[in-house]
C-alpha cells in the first residue's frame, strides 16, 4: 500500500510534468518544425541534460539516499543527516562550477566533436549550449534537496519541480513564437530560469521539512569519503550511460536536418511511461529497500522489488503497446501542424513504434538498480553499463553503415536501443538472480503472463479501431486529437478491467488502498 501511494504521488505529479512537457512540444514543433535551428536547440538542451544525469539524478541518488536514511536511522539522526547533507554540498558545489567553467570555455570544440555542425550551424548550438550549460549546475543542486526530500518520504515538490521547467520553456514558446534562431535563444534563457525557479521550489520545501542548509568550507570528512566511494563508481556507470546518449547524439546529427527533432518528439512520448512509472517506482522503492537492507531484511527487500516490478509490468505494457500500435494516429494528433509536416509525423511515427519495444525495460532496470545501490554496490551497474555500451556502438556502426537512407537509419539507431535496453535489463537482472537477492516469485510470473494476455486483446481492438476509423486519424488537427482521445480512452477501457478480471493486479492491494483513502475523503 506504501509503495502504491509513494509511486502514485511521485507518478501522478510527473505526469503533470509531461503532460505540460507535451503541450510544449506542441507548440514547439508548430513554432521550430524540424528545422536547422530546432536541431541546434535539441544539441544545447541534451548536452547539460546528459551530464545532469551524470553528476545529478542518477548517481547522486544513488550514493546519497542510501547514506542519508541511514543516518536518519541514527540516535541523533536529523542533525547526523543535515551534517553530512551540508558536507557533500561544500565538495558537490565547487565541483559543478569548474566543471561548467571548464566547458564554456572548450564549448566550440565540444560542440563541433559531437554534432559534426559547422558554419552557421554550429556557431547557433555552441551559443545556445553555453547559455543552457549553467543548468547542469542548478539542477544537480536539485538533485541534492531531492535526495533529502525522498529520504523523508516528502516526495511531492520534487516530482512536481519538472513541471516548472516546461513552464518557463512554454511561455517562451508564448512570448516569442517568431522561430528560427531567435525563438531558440529564448528557449535556451528558459532552460536556465527553469533551473533557478526548481532549485527555489526544493529549497523551500526543505526548509518546511525543517531541514535548512548552510555552506561549509569543502572538506574531505569521513561522511564525504564514503559518499565517494559509492558514488564515484556510480558516477562512472552513469558516464557510461551517457556517453551512449552522446553516441546517439553522435550519429542523428549526422543522418541530417530533421534527425534529432524526429528523435526528440519521439523521445518525448516514449518518455511519458518511462518517467511517469519508471522513474516514480525507482524513486519509490529506493529508500525501502535501503531500510530493510540496513535492517538486515534481505526478504522484505526482495519482496518490495517483487511488488515494485508486478505494479511497473502492470502499467508500462498497456502504455508500450499502445504507443507502438498507435504511433502514427498519437504523433500525427500531437505535433503535425505548422512548421511540421506530414512526412515529419510519418519518421517520427515510426522511429517511436519502435524505441517502445525497449520501454519495459527501462521500467525494469529502474526497478532492479536498487537492488545493488542500496547495498552501496555501484561498481556491478557499471560494468554491465560498460557492456551494454560496447555493444551499442558496434550495433550503431553496423546498422549505420548498411544504408545511407535517412528513414532506414533513423529506425536502425532506434532499434538498437531497444534491444540494448532489454540486454541491460537481463545482465542485471541474472546477476541478482546468482547473487540470491532477488529472483521472479511464481506469482509474479503468472501475474506477468495474464497481463500480456490482457495487452493482446487490447491491441488487437486497437488494430480494428484504426482500421475502422482511418479518416478521423488523417482529418484536421481537432478530429484527430479526438479520435486519439478515443483510441487512448478505449485500450484503458479494454486493458485494466480485463486484468482485474483475469488476475493480472493485486486486487487486495488496491481494496486496501482505497479503504484507507474512504475515511479522509468523508472527514
Amino acid at each position: 500500500m506504501n509503495l502504491l501511494k509513494a509511486t502514485g504521488t511521485i507518478g501522478g505529479l510527473t505526469l503533470v510534468s509531461r503532460i505540460l512537457g507535451f503541450a510544449r512540444e506542441m507548440l514547439m514543433s508548430r513554432i521550430m518544425g524540424a528545422s536547422a535551428a530546432a536541431d541546434a536547440f535539441f544539441v544545447a538542451f541534451r548536452l547539460p541534460n546528459t551530464f545532469r544525469r551524470l553528476f545529478g539524478e542518477g548517481a547522486f541518488s544513488a550514493g546519497f539516499v542510501p547514506l542519508y536514511a541511514q543516518r536518519l536511522q541514527g540516535e541523533d539522526g536529523e542533525a547526523e543527516a543535515k551534517k553530512f547533507s551540508e558536507e557533500v554540498l561544500a565538495v558537490f558545489l565547487p565541483t559543478l562550477v569548474i566543471f561548467t567553467l571548464v566547458f564554456q570555455l572548450i564549448m566550440p570544440a565540444f560542440v563541433a566533436a559531437i554534432s559534426g555542425y559547422s558554419g552557421e550551424k554550429l556557431e547557433l548550438a555552441t551559443y545556445l549550449t553555453r547559455i543552457t550549460f549553467p543548468y547542469l549546475i542548478l539542477i544537480s543542486l536539485v538533485s541534492l534537496w531531492a535526495g533529502i526530500l525522498n529520504s523523508l518520504a516528502r516526495f511531492t515538490a520534487a516530482a512536481f519541480a519538472p513541471a516548472l521547467l516546461n513552464l518557463c520553456m512554454m511561455l517562451a514558446l508564448i512570448l516569442f513564437p517568431q522561430g528560427g534562431a531567435y525563438t531558440a535563444f529564448w528557449l535556451a534563457v528558459a532552460v536556465t530560469l527553469g533551473g533557478v525557479v526548481q532549485l527555489a521550489l526544493l529549497i523551500i520545501s526543505a526548509m518546511r521539512a525543517g531541514v535548512s542548509l548552510r555552506l561549509r568550507r569543502p572538506k574531505v570528512t569521513p561522511g564525504v569519503k564514503q559518499f565517494l566511494v559509492v558514488v564515484v563508481p556510480a558516477t562512472l556507470g552513469a558516464g557510461v550511460y551517457q556517453i551512449s546518449a552522446f553516441i546517439d547524439t553522435f550519429f542523428l546529427a549526422r543522418i541530417g536536418t530533421g534527425a534529432l527533432s524526429w528523435f526528440n518528439y519521439a523521445d518525448r512520448l516514449n518518455q511519458l511511461p518511462l518517467g511517469v512509472i519508471g522513474a516514480a517506482l525507482g524513486t519509490a522503492i529506493l529508500p525501502a529497500i535501503s531500510r530493510h537492507v540496513g535492517a538486515s531484511e534481505p526478504d522484505k527487500a526482495a519482496h518490495v522489488q517483487a511488488q515494485a516490478l508486478d505494479l511497473g509490468m502492470f502499467l508500462t505494457l498497456p502504455a508500450a503497446l499502445a504507443l507502438c500500435v498507435a504511433a502514427g494516429p498519437l504523433v500525427g494528433a500531437l505535433f503535425q501542424g505548422g512548421e511540421f509536416t506530414a512526412r515529419d509525423a510519418d519518421i517520427t511515427a515510426t522511429v517511436l513504434s519502435i524505441i517502445v519495444l525497449g520501454l519495459p525495460a527501462y521500467v525494469l532496470v529502474k526497478v532492479l538498480t536498487p537492488g545493488f545501490y542500496s547495498r552501496q554496490d555501484t561498481a556491478t551497474p557499471v560494468k554491465t553499463a560498460a557492456v551494454v555500451l560496447v555493444v551499442n556502438v558496434l550495433l550503431n556502426f553496423v546498422v549505420q553503415s548498411l544504408s545511407t537512407d535517412p528513414l532506414f537509419r533513423i529506425a536502425g539507431l532506434s532499434a538498437v536501443i531497444a534491444i540494448t535496453s532489454w540486454l541491460n535489463c537481463a545482465i542485471l537482472y541474472v546477476i541478482l538472480h546468482r547473487r540470491g537477492l532477488f529472483r521472479m516469485p511464481g506469482w509474479l510470473a503468472n501475474r506477468v503472463f495474464r497481463q500480456l494476455l490482457a495487452g493482446a486483446v487490447m491491441v488487437a481492438a486497437l488494430y480494428g479501431l484504426e482500421m475502422m476509423f482511418a479518416d478521423w486519424f488523417t482529418g484536421g488537427a481537432g478530429r484527430r486529437i479526438i479520435a486519439v482521445g478515443a483510441l487512448v480512452g478505449i485500450g484503458m477501457a479494454i486493458y485494466f478491467p480485463l486484468c482485474w478480471a483475469i488476475g493480472g493486479v493485486d486486487r487486495q492491494a488496491f481494496k486496501d488502498l482505497l479503504r484507507r483513502k474512504r475515511p479522509a475523503a468523508n472527514a
